[in-house]
């Protein structure tokens, strides 16, 4: 029986492959990936761009590019914010410095004027105190008592000795600087005796209660240290005197 030759291949027949008939030393064209500049971009932070075939993808680079542009401006932000954060606590502590300056001057202002007015106040309760002073003393014809007391602590006598000065005084003339003891010659307030013994503290020692005052304490401190122990011995007299 003759031989039967399939005119077409079978439509099942294995796919051949390719390229396996060329002629051997014939170059295989094959894709090329460029990526010397995918790994600078990445070593960059900005990002691998694929070039195939010697061409670039021009997208991927521009949005590194646009990263790399918001990353700088994000930094340069934030360190405008620092600075401007910096500079408004140094003026925050400027001001407070100034304000705790600006205080302490006030406080020292203030002491100052409250020490002057204290000083103007005790200086002007002198001046007071001097002026009824000169004034119960211009008006000892009148009321020689309130002189007497204010005499007294020229004299080291306080005011636990006027009861006894007054009660001494009382009995010796009642308080009348003209009164005279028409037997021994007494005078004054304190009965002075001889009278002229007065002369010592003044001139008008006749007329001013003050002088007759003042020699009378002088004689009470010397003679009995104070005005209840001269009424002590006063008392033990009779007649009185002391």
């Amino acid at each position: 029986m003759p031989h039967y030759t399939a005119r077409h291949a079978p439509r099942h027949a294995a796919t051949r492959k390719r390229g396996l008939g060329r002629a051997a030393g014939s170059a295989v064209t094959r894709p090329v990936v460029t990526t010397g500049i995918a790994a600078a971009v990445l070593a960059g932070g900005v990002g691998a761009a694929t070039l195939t075939g010697g061409a670039a993808s021009a997208e991927p680079i521009t949005f590194a590019v646009d990263t790399l542009t918001s990353s700088a401006s994000t930094q340069e932000l934030q360190i405008e914010q620092a600075d401007d954060a910096r500079l408004a606590a140094d003026r925050a502590a400027g001001n407070t410095q100034k304000s705790a300056v600006a205080a302490k001057a006030d406080a020292v202002e203030k002491a100052k004027a409250a020490a002057l007015a204290k000083q103007r106040k005790a200086e002007a309760e002198k001046a007071a105190r001097a002026a009824e002073r000169r004034e119960i003393i211009a008006n000892a014809q009148q009321d020689p008592k309130a002189a007497a007391r204010i005499i007294m602590p020229e004299y080291g006598f306080g005011e636990g000795q006027w009861g006894c000065l007054n009660q001494l005084w009382i009995g010796e003339s009642d308080w009348n600087y003209k009164a005279e003891n028409s037997s021994s010659g007494a005078y004054g307030i304190p009965q002075s005796l001889p009278a002229s013994k007065m002369a010592t503290m003044g001139d008008d020692w006749r007329t001013n209660p003050v002088t007759q005052i003042r020699w009378g304490l002088d004689y009470i401190k010397k003679s009995y240290g104070t005005p209840c122990n001269a009424l002590d011995f006063w008392n033990s007299r009779y007649p009185h005197w002391y």
